[in-house]
């Protein structure tokens, strides 16, 4: 199945006139064990996986081994920060609360957390994400934090069995990041990942179409990220 998320990238790249490297797959494992992972991914030479539950990445990492790189593709509490210096990038902060808390553990720990900051572009309720009025100020405070590093810009596109009901959205997160994160962008899931790709995306994260199966926890259920 990585086969054919590969072609599709490939397939989605061509019609834009993107070279495929500039787009990074982030693989989703959140339900799956890492033997699954291990089979439906490691083994065929792919290594960027994404989690989205602290918790469970703690114990995912330590089954996979350390070369694994891995991004944190969920909503980030404060309280769960100081377990966060392992992750390459963290794509969901959302917030001066989270950031402040981040450059309290870099400050620390001497790291430097590279950060997404979230976008709630569709203005929807039960997602995460700063709306756009607030984004100057957000990415304004990661650039004063010396231990937070802005990477670029993440949202979630409201769920729509139709992929083209994605691109507005898509096309608005591109424009924010061409503002304010030089156009690096994290958007783009198992349905709508190609018209992500089409209109900029850097990071796609993927669950779902890599996996011969749902998550344990969420089947019967819309996958809420990957």
């Amino acid at each position: 199945m990585l086969a054919d998320v590969r072609e599709r990238i490939a397939r989605a790249c061509a019609r834009a006139g993107r070279d495929p490297g500039e787009v990074r797959l982030v693989a989703v494992t959140k339900g799956h064990d890492a033997e699954a992972v291990r089979a439906a991914v490691l083994d065929h030479g792919h290594r960027v996986l994404g989690e989205s539950r602290v918790q469970e990445w703690r114990a995912k990492a330590e089954a996979l081994g350390p070369d694994v790189e891995w991004h944190l593709v969920g909503h980030l509490q404060t309280n769960k920060v100081r377990y966060c210096r392992g992750f390459a990038l963290l794509h969901g902060v959302d917030s001066a609360r989270l950031v402040d808390a981040l450059e309290a553990d870099g400050a620390r720990h001497d790291h430097v957390f590279p950060v997404l900051l979230q976008v709630n572009v569709a203005g929807e309720r039960s997602k995460h994400g700063v709306d756009r009025a607030g984004l100057a100020d957000l990415a304004a405070r990661v650039r004063d934090a010396p231990h937070v590093r802005l990477e670029g810009l993440m949202t979630m596109a409201p769920y729509d069995p139709d992929p083209e009901r994605a691109r507005p959205v898509f096309r608005a997160l591109r424009g924010l990041a061409e503002r304010h994160a030089d156009g690096r962008t994290s958007m783009g899931m198992s349905g709508d990942f190609e018209v992500a790709i089409e209109e900029g995306a850097t990071w796609i994260r993927v669950g779902s179409a890599l996996f011969a199966t749902k998550p344990a926890d969420e089947r019967g259920a819309v996958e809420v990220d990957g």
